[in-house]
């Protein structure tokens, strides 16, 4: 399976990047989009999130309210990556589900989200659990 998208220059450093019908805004300074490393962590927040929800419902576990937080430090010189990567789960569920949610997000990062699995290459990619009791 293959992806592609195609992204246009607009203005300064304004992108527009198509994959299909969908569009989104690309903005170097931030100011009208996203920029590029922000919507890389992004991406990871997106795609760990699909597996998160898809394992918790598998194991038949309620919630609401899922938020994910994602922040990263990069080097200092160019290419400035990633070096570390702070994932924070944020979901509304009985706090007896605690250890289930860390095993959807364990397997999420360590073996079915795509983006961590790159990420990891350069990056140490940790995690913070914050359960809001429902």
């Amino acid at each position: 399976m293959s992806t592609k998208t195609v992204t246009t220059w607009k203005t300064a450093h304004e992108f527009e990047s198509q994959l299909g019908q969908n569009s989104i805004q690309l903005d170097g300074s931030q100011t009208n989009g996203f920029g590029p490393k922000a919507l890389l962590l992004s991406g990871l927040a997106a795609c760990s999130g699909i597996d998160v929800v898809d394992i918790l419902e598998k194991m038949r576990v309620e919630f609401s309210d899922f938020v994910i937080d994602a922040e990263a430090e990069q080097v200092d010189e160019h290419p400035k990556v990633f070096k570390d990567i702070l994932v924070t789960y944020r979901i509304k569920t009985d706090v007896a589900n605690e250890d289930k949610v860390k095993k959807a997000i364990n397997l999420s990062l360590e073996k079915y989200c795509g983006v961590a699995a790159m990420l990891r290459k350069n990056s140490a990619i940790n995690y913070e659990l914050v359960i809001e009791n429902s």
